[in-house]
């Protein structure tokens, strides 16, 4: 472990809980009756870690139609029954965070009520503890550093000293602009290699991680 990592910053969704996959899917469904039609490769290529106000902007960029004020609390509502039956972590986390000696704290583009929600469904909850910081809380989403900009100053950690685990190209840029350490971590379901190819062709310097079992071998390379 490299001797200058004070605080290591988790994304949650793709990264911490394997949520991906059935957030593309409810969207998708939802999308529908206002005759939009995409797939989960287009929310992979376009939407993947960006927060709901970004992803209502894009859908208007690209579709002309503005969502209604009731749309995201559908979706919200729509999601989180879905993660009751659903949402598991990824492989390997929970014996990860239960092992690891460093600080650690969760930076997510997510609302604060799905992130407590997701993390309480697959037994999270008690690593972090007053340490979850949202999109909510800054005034521009990933991919702006400022989320985690925002997260290291409450937990009074230099960037420079500050590890990033990321599963999305605005979170990867994110914490390359912010000027912090990151892995790419591959170990979602939802990471095909087209998906993987969008981080590592733009950003082939980064390490990357296929599975939690590598992590403190990975941490002497970044």
């Amino acid at each position: 472990m490299k001797s200058n990592i004070e605080l290591i910053i988790f994304d949650c969704d793709g990264v911490l809980i394997d949520s991906e996959i059935i957030s593309a899917t409810v969207l998708i469904k939802q999308l529908l009756p206002l005759g939009i039609n995409i797939d989960i490769a287009y929310i992979q290529q376009h939407f993947l870690g960006c927060s709901f106000a970004t992803v209502k902007e894009k859908l208007y960029q690209a579709f002309d139609i503005k969502l209604a004020d009731s749309f995201e609390q559908d979706y919200r509502t729509a999601l989180l029954n879905e993660f009751d039956t659903s949402l598991q972590t990824t492989k390997g986390i929970k014996d990860l965070l239960a092992q690891l000696s460093i600080t650690f704290c969760l930076a997510t583009s997510s609302s604060l009520q799905r992130t407590t929600k997701a993390l309480s469904i697959v037994g999270l909850t008690e690593f972090f503890t007053n340490t979850i910081f949202t999109a909510e809380e800054v005034k521009h989403g990933k991919p702006a550093p400022d989320l985690f900009l925002h997260a290291a100053k409450i937990m009074q950690v230099e960037a420079r000293n500050c590890l990033v685990i990321e599963d999305s190209m605005a979170g990867v840029s994110a914490a390359i602009s912010a000027g912090m350490q990151v892995i790419h971590y591959q170990g979602g379901l939802h990471m095909a290699e087209e998906t993987r190819k969008i981080v590592t062709t733009k950003y082939p310097e980064v390490v990357v991680m296929q599975h939690w079992d590598e992590f403190e071998t990975l941490l002497q390379n970044v």
